[in-house]
């Protein structure tokens, strides 16, 4: 095994700080949160995951925040995404493959369009305040 030095320590410091900088809430306007428990990650929710924040970095959105969480109860639709922009509903999409995902950051967050085909639950319309 290679050794590190103290630049490749501090290099590999900066970079972490900088991927977990990315689930810090205070910071952003939007928040995409992956399912992760057990039946999410069988559905390939990692790869999802790693889509969003890969479509994210492409695009340098720095408003956008990544968590995940364990399961939501939905695992018949996994992967799954919780999506949370300022001024929109609070969406929740399902069967969301890495492929959705970036179409997730490119509709839903950069275009305030929702991804109708893979909806899985929204608010209903007499609780959403206008």
């Amino acid at each position: 095994m290679a050794k590190l030095t103290l630049d490749d320590l501090r290099k590999l410091r900066d970079d972490k700080r900088q991927q977990m900088s990315k689930r810090a809430p205070e910071e952003g306007s939007a928040v995409v949160i992956v399912g992760m428990g057990t039946c999410g990650i069988a559905a390939g929710s990692k790869q999802t995951f790693d889509a969003f924040v890969e479509e994210i970095d492409s695009r340098s959105l720095q408003n956008v925040v990544m968590k995940q969480t364990g399961c939501m109860g939905l695992c018949h639709s996994e992967p799954t995404a919780r999506v949370v922009v300022n001024g929109m509903p609070e969406i929740i999409y399902g069967n969301v493959t890495p492929e959705v995902a970036r179409k997730i950051v490119q509709k839903h967050i950069i275009k305030g369009e929702l991804v109708n085909d893979h909806i899985f639950d929204k608010p209903a319309a007499d609780i959403i305040k206008e």
